[in-house]
C-alpha cells in the first residue's frame, strides 16, 4: 500500500520517542492499564500520534475493561487500514493508519453493547489528543 506520509525509518526513530517507535513502527504493544489515554474522558479528538492523521473521535470511545482505550468506530472508514495478523500463534486484525501506516492497535468483533459490535483496541502511544475547546 502506498501512503501519503512515507518516512525512512532513520527519520521516524528522529521525530517518535523510543517507546512510540516500538508501537508505531514495529507493531509493539503498551502494557495494558499503564496508557495516558486509557481513562480520558473529555470530549475532542484522536490523532495519529506519528502523522497527526484524524482517526477517532470521543464519543465513539467506551471502557471496555481490556486495559487500552477502546473505541466502537473510526473516524472515517477509509482513516485506518485493517490487516490479517497471525503472529503470537492467534489471527487477528490489526488496525493501522491509513494516512502512514503505523501500527495502531487490533480491532476485535467483541464490542458488545456498541452500535458497530467492534473493539477497537488501541495503544495509547500510538494516539494523540486534543479536546474540543
Amino acid at each position: 500500500m502506498s501512503y501519503r506520509v512515507e518516512k525512512s525509518e532513520a527519520e521516524w526513530r528522529a521525530e517518535l520517542t523510543p517507546e512510540q517507535y516500538a508501537v508505531l513502527r514495529e507493531a509493539g504493544t503498551e502494557r495494558p492499564w499503564t496508557g495516558e489515554l486509557l481513562d480520558e474522558e473529555r470530549a475532542g479528538l484522536y490523532t495519529c500520534a506519528a502523522c497527526g492523521a484524524e482517526l477517532f473521535q470521543s464519543g465513539t470511545k467506551f471502557d471496555s475493561h481490556c486495559g487500552w482505550p477502546s473505541f466502537y468506530e473510526s473516524v472515517r472508514p477509509e482513516a485506518v487500514e485493517l490487516l490479517e495478523d497471525t503472529s503470537h500463534g492467534m489471527v487477528r486484525t490489526e488496525v493501522r493508519c491509513a494516512n502512514c501506516g503505523s501500527h495502531l492497535g487490533h480491532v476485535f468483533p467483541d464490542g458488545f453493547g456498541t452500535p458497530t459490535g467492534d473493539r477497537y483496541c488501541m495503544n495509547s502511544l500510538s494516539l494523540n489528543f486534543t479536546p474540543e475547546a
